[in-house]
């Protein structure tokens, strides 16, 4: 508050008025109307002569100049129209200039050049720099004015005096300042100065200490960068600034506090920490305008205002102080060259001068300087004499090249130079000597080509710089080039200077669209707009963000590419595997890859470290204590973000103990702990499975530890093998980050621990909602800063044509965002331009209940629109124009301040700047407003694939799949095993698995018949195989009644259906078209009945259409069988010998209407209705479609949790006993090979009805009902829950 009210009294001192008491001539113009229009009229509230200046022609070339007299600090400028009269400004540019040239647009904090000027003649407007500005001399173009009247003015400019002390440089001179000796280290330095050059490189300042450390300011192509040193040990800490090669007065600020240090050079700083090598900081000398290396450049230029903690340094110098060392000549003026420069500011930018001295006969010459951030661009162009053809000097690639064409000559063309559109100043040098032609840039050799012909220059011709005019005014000009854009300076011909004041005065030549006097460069990079690492590359008019490799897109980089949690991918409809995970959208923390378990009910993110697996602890000689240290795969940052957005977070803890106690000793003090948390952690000491600051292990609460006078089963300090074990699930604990166990010293001691992932599931953000149940009805919450790049993304339903989702008000500016129509979303917003709106139209309504996600995009170059996967929608920002979003009130959801407009419906996962608003939080406590959003399946229920079907929940989805024969969260993992030649699953159908059956067709509309002995009259058959053997049956369908359904291959490779469904009748046999299907490649089998027609369809092919003669109705169906039959009853002789031969290959997804018996089979094996007999083992049949968000890496899981047993545990080290290895082994091997043979004993009595040993099973949690039961009590099987 002392230092803001100390600037704004400041600010008053400094505003007097400094144009009212000046001479006439003082004032400049680039015309006048008359003698009484003249520019010394141009006084603030004056009526001497006509009231004010007026130039001669109204025009964007006039000018009015005042001479202040010395350097002054401006603080303000005012205007006035011309008294009495229609004559005022509009809209004009402020220019100044210490010398009377080179002059420098003022441009306020959004790179705004033109000020607002006046609405009549008689009223003041008056502008507040918005940073004060030391000049001499001011300058006012008009850019608008009264169309009605003329260019009118009176001006006034308010500010103080300025003083300084000031050193000139002449490349060769130095100061050399001793700053004494320094008693003790200080925590804070500061040193700032002023200089200004036209060399883009050179030694501004180096410091050096006692301890060899030094600090060397210097200018590198017009960047300012930091150097440290000490020794031999060289850093380049941090560079700076842009384009200091200008001429112009810039500001450098050096300040340390501590390790900190900030770096400002005008308006721009950059805070970087100083490496502990480069302290202690103890400069006692201060060497300016050259350093410590004779190979370096030393500056040339002015500085002015060196301070030092305080002390003006050139002040000292300038009054011969002892302390200072001149080496050289330097003055304490600042003496510098005049370069009028010209700038091209537009493709209708041109300069055409005439040839003022003819070329001797035997030479000719012309040279330049340009700078420009184009690769193309026509330099110059000419005729060569006698219309014998034309010359052109131009750029591309950024390669300066030169064309001659002659008439009946091919044309010749020469290239020299490289890079040339960096920026910076290059010279070019034309020369035509005796029949030799060169071009040199910048003034190297190496970089100089000869060729001939020659050409010479003839008086009175003319030549062209930068385009050629539309209108020919005198002479034929072409150019097939493209338009430069740039800076020119120190034009030539036939080694005469061409003097563009004259130009200027239209004494000399013409000019279009030309800054002249100046070079208005803008180095769109040099404060990079570009995010996250994006390259910034520019042209004279607009900047390119390479966006490639950093994770983000956008015309700046902004919004991430990567979701923010594994169950946004989920959403996506995606399985597990590594994605790339970007917690906080287009904030700074960056995108990493991280594994998703997408496998269970609930999405995993599962954080991995250096140790999972279980780990031996013995005693080490003179250590007490065994330290584990782990490190994660995620960054610091995204540790915490995605521990405090899931729902839940938990890490297993384990250890197995002998004789090795873990939390209680004798005396009361943990012998072991662990830490835990963010940043650096917190000392725990409860185990796993027990709450924070217990003391305790799982076993406590559980009440049943081996000894109930402790507290941890380990505590017990038994010679027998125990553990404690746990899920650490405090999330404010988490991650562990070491581990620390104490009784391990003891000889008798053994011990294994484990730290398990950190696995966290369920993400706040995903499925946060608010419903909207009146127009009038809104959230709030706090203003929304995004000043240079704000991005908006949330999801919404509704049934209303029209709302407000959200809006934010400023003083002028605001920002909203709306569905305007039912078809139609309308981005605006204003940051000083005027309102600029982005829409998006959809070819259908979007109020159609169903969720439409919407992503919004503002930045300084561009504003963006998407609307669910519609193409985006583009709308460029004003160039030069105003580029800070400056809002001040309350943020609205759902609604207008006004409260009009409002939006009924619902809103999900709102984000901005990739920060979620907690709507449903806000909701509980605002009336008109519901938390949560129900109603998902409408959007999302083609997630559920393979017939699953989408069952709603409260804040999410599950996908039921029940009437598929897959498995998996959205019903796409397929069910798939390999089959052997003596493998045979056998599915028994009852009456309510018949029923159930029949449900099915009647779901699809179907006819449905159930008969007491369990009767079909349609089905439908589906699986996939992949087999090499033929003939072979695939399957086979039974009834009491000797009818059957059999699907087979014969020995021609075909597939057959055989249906009997008379039991006295012989089969109808099917024969498909399609051939080859032995070929070991997955092939996909449909076949559906109803009545007497039949329709079989073999992976893509068309359907083949058959009809039976046999029966309509399928009666008394029996089981279905895969694979090897054991009971052929009256089959067809060939059919029973198929029956006896098996099937050798993979089947897989085998679906009979709603029941899948090879998923019954392997997921549920105990079930009475399926048996196996024979090896059966899980497998993919086919592969699985690559998934396009998954990381290209391969990773291995190792230590997943799982139960541990009392006795010694496996671990992962070298047992020192290789003979009770050899005797365990034996052991086993014994115990192993008794086992297997009283498994042989009794697989041999039960092998038509036990299932072989060798069946896979999955987890608990991946097995629920059957397909074919129904749950009569929840979700039916494979419910997977699916937060959104």
């Amino acid at each position: 508050m002392e230092e803001n009210r100390k600037k704004d009294l400041a600010s008053e001192v400094c505003h007097s008025p400094l144009v009212s008491n000046l001479l006439p001539s003082s004032f400049r113009s680039s015309s006048q109307l008359s003698g009484s229009h003249g520019p010394g009229f141009a006084k603030l509230n004056r009526r001497e002569g006509a009231g004010g200046w007026s130039p001669l022609n109204s025009d964007r070339y006039q000018w009015l100049e005042v001479d202040l007299g010395r350097r002054t600090q401006i603080a303000a400028i005012a205007t006035q129209g011309r008294y009495g009269s229609s004559d005022w400004l509009t809209a004009y540019l402020l220019m100044f200039s210490d010398t009377g040239h080179n002059w420098r647009q003022y441009r306020q904090e959004d790179n705004i050049g033109a000020f607002p000027g006046n609405s009549n003649a008689d009223s003041v407007v008056q502008h507040k720099l918005q940073h004060p500005v030391i000049t001499r001399y001011v300058r006012l173009i008009p850019l608008d004015w009264n169309r009605n009247g003329h260019i009118g003015l009176r001006l006034e400019t308010y500010g103080c005096a300025y003083n300084s002390d000031v050193a000139s440089f002449d490349g060769s001179s130095s100061l050399l300042f001793w700053l004494g000796p320094r008693p003790t280290a200080t925590a804070r330095e500061t040193l700032s100065l002023n200089f200004k050059t036209l060399r883009n490189s050179g030694i501004l300042l180096n410091a050096e200490g006692e301890s060899g450390s030094s600090l060397t300011l210097e200018l590198e192509n017009g960047t300012l960068h930091l150097r440290l040193r000490k020794g031999r040990s060289s850093q380049h800490l941090v560079s700076l600034g842009s384009l200091l090669d200008d001429q112009h007065w810039h500001h450098v600020a050096v300040e340390r506090h501590n390790a900190d240090l900030n770096l400002t050079v005008d308006k721009s700083t950059l805070l970087v920490q100083i490496p502990s090598r480069f302290i202690p900081w103890d400069h006692d000398q201060v060497s300016v305008g050259a350093g410590q290396d004779e190979s370096q450049m030393n500056f040339l230029g002015c500085l002015e205002n060196l301070v030092h903690n305080g002390v003006n340094l050139v002040h000292l110098a300038k009054h011969g102080d002892h302390r200072v060392t001149v080496k050289g000549n330097v003055t304490f003026s600042c003496a510098e060259p005049t370069f009028v420069a010209v700038t091209f500011t537009s493709p209708q930018s041109f300069l055409f001068l005439p040839v003022a001295t003819q070329s001797s006969p035997v030479a000719a010459s012309m040279g330049l300087q340009f700078r420009t951030w184009n690769t193309a661009g026509l330099l110059m162009t000419f005729d060569l004499p006698k219309q014998a053809g034309a010359v052109w000097l131009y750029l591309s690639k950024a390669r300066l090249h030169l064309q001659i064409r002659k008439h009946d000559r091919a044309p010749l063309e020469i290239s020299s130079g490289s890079a040339l559109n960096d920026g910076q100043w290059h010279s070019v040098k034309l020369t035509s000597r005796r029949g030799r032609l060169t071009v040199a840039v910048d003034g190297d050799e190496a970089s100089s080509a000869h060729a001939a012909p020659s050409f010479s220059f003839t008086k009175g011709s003319w030549l062209f710089f930068g385009s050629c005019p539309a209108e020919q005014i005198v002479h034929d000009c072409m150019n097939p080039f493209m338009d430069f854009q740039g800076c020119m300076r120190l034009l030539t011909v036939n080694d005469q200077p061409v003097d563009l004041i004259m130009v200027q005065q239209r004494l000399m030549g013409n000019y279009s669209h030309l800054q002249i006097d100046m070079c208005g460069i803008i180095d769109r990079c040099s404060l990079t707009p570009c995010e996250h690492g994006g390259g910034c590359s520019q042209s004279w008019s607009t900047f390119h963000c390479n966006c490639s490799s950093t994770g983000y897109s956008g015309a700046t980089c902004h919004s991430s590419i990567y979701e923010q949690s594994c169950e946004a991918y989920k959403h996506k409809g995606n399985t597990s595997g590594y994605y790339y995970v970007d917690v906080d959208g287009s904030g700074p923390i960056r995108p990493q890859l991280i594994y998703c378990n997408m496998t269970e009910d609930k999405t995993w993110t599962v954080i991995q470290h250096n140790n999972t697996k279980l780990t031996a602890v013995r005693a080490s000689p003179g250590k007490n204590q065994h330290t584990a240290h782990f490190e994660y795969a995620s960054e610091e940052k995204q540790l915490v973000a995605i521990i405090n957005q899931s729902d839940h977070c938990q890490q297993e803890l384990t250890y197995h103990c002998r004789k090795s106690r873990l939390l209680n000793a004798p005396g009361g003090l943990p012998l072991s702990w662990w830490v835990g948390g963010p940043g650096a952690g917190q000392v725990q000491n409860h185990w796993g499975g027990a709450p924070p600051g217990s003391h305790q292990c799982a076993c406590s609460l559980q009440q049943n530890c081996v000894d109930p006078k402790h507290h941890c089963n380990c505590d017990a300090d038994q010679t027998e093998w125990a553990n404690d074990s746990g899920l650490l699930t405090h999330k404010a604990f988490l991650p562990v980050r070491s581990l620390v166990l104490g009784d391990v010293h003891r000889p008798d001691s053994e011990g294994a621990y484990r730290v398990g992932h950190l696995r966290c599931h369920g993400d706040k953000n995903v499925w946060n909602a608010a419903f909207f149940d009146k127009e009038t009805s809104y959230l709030h919450f706090p203003t929304f800063h995004g000043e240079l790049s704000a991005d908006i993304s949330f999801l919404f339903k509704t049934t209303s044509s029209s709302g407000v989702f959200l809006e934010n008000l400023g003083i002028k500016d605001f920002i909203r965002i709306e569905l305007s129509s039912p078809t139609e979303v309308l981005f605006s917003f204003d940051v000083g331009n005027g309102p600029l709106e982005v829409r998006v139209k959809a070819d259908i309504p979007i109020n159609d209940n169903r969720w439409h996600r919407i992503r919004a995009e503002r930045n300084v170059k561009e504003a963006t629109l998407r609307l669910d996967e519609l193409p985006v929608a583009t709308q460029e920002a004003p160039a030069d124009g105003h580029i800070h979003l400056q809002l001040n009130s309350q943020l609205f959801i759902g609604g207008t301040a006004s409260r009009q407009k409002g939006f009924r419906g619902c809103i999900r996962s709102l984000q901005l700047n990739g920060v979620t608003l907690d709507l449903e939080e806000r909701a509980k406590i605002t009336p008109g407003v519901q938390a949560g959003c129900p109603g998902y399946c409408s959007s999302y229920g083609s997630l559920c694939q393979n017939r699953g079907r989408c069952v709603e929940n409260a804040n999410s989805f599950s996908c039921d799949c029940g009437w598929s024969a897959y498995t998996g969260a959205f019903c796409d993992a397929e069910v798939s095993a390999i089959f052997k030649s003596g493998t045979s699953v056998s599915y028994t159908f009852t009456e309510p698995v018949v029923k159930e059956l029949n449900r099915s067709f009647h779901h699809d509309s179907l006819p449905s018949s159930i008969y007491s002995d369990v009767t079909l009259s349609a089905e439908n058959v589906s699986l996939s195989f992949r087999t090499s053997q033929s003939p072979a049956l695939l399957l086979f369908i039974s009834s009491y009644r000797r009818e059957y359904l059999a699907l087979l291959l014969n020995k021609n490779n075909e597939l057959e259906v055989w249906y009997r469904l008379d039991g006295n009748k012989n089969p109808d046999i099917l024969r498909t078209k399609v051939r080859n299907l032995a070929n070991g490649q997955l092939h996909a089998v449909t076949i559906s009945r109803r009545s007497d027609t039949i329709s079989v369809q073999i992976d893509q092919n068309s359907k083949e259409d058959f009809n039976i003669t046999s029966d309509v109705e399928f009666n008394a169906i029996k089981s279905l069988v895969l694979g090897r039959m054991h009971n052929f009853g009256d089959l067809d002789p060939e059919l029973s010998h198929l029956a006896s031969l098996g099937f050798t290959g993979c089947l897989s997804a085998v679906l009979l209407n709603s029941v899948s018996p090879l998923k019954a089979a392997l997921l549920h094996p105990d079930n009475s209705y399926v048996s196996v007999t024979g090896p059966l083992v899980q497998s993919k049949c086919g592969s699985t479609p690559a998934n396009p968000y998954a990381a290209d890496a391969t990773h291995h899981l190792s230590g997943q949790s799982g139960s541990v047993g009392a006795g010694q545990p496996e671990v992962n080290a070298i047992r020192r006993d290789s003979a009770l290895i050899g005797g365990m082994i034996v052991v086993v091997i014994f115990v192993s090979m008794s086992v297997l043979a009283i498994m042989a004993r009794v697989l041999y009595r039960r092998k038509r009805t036990c299932q072989s040993q060798e069946v896979k099973t999955v987890k608990t949690e991946d097995c629920p009902e059957l397909a074919f039961r129904r749950s009569q009590n929840g979700p039916r099987e494979n419910q997977k829950e699916y937060f959104i």
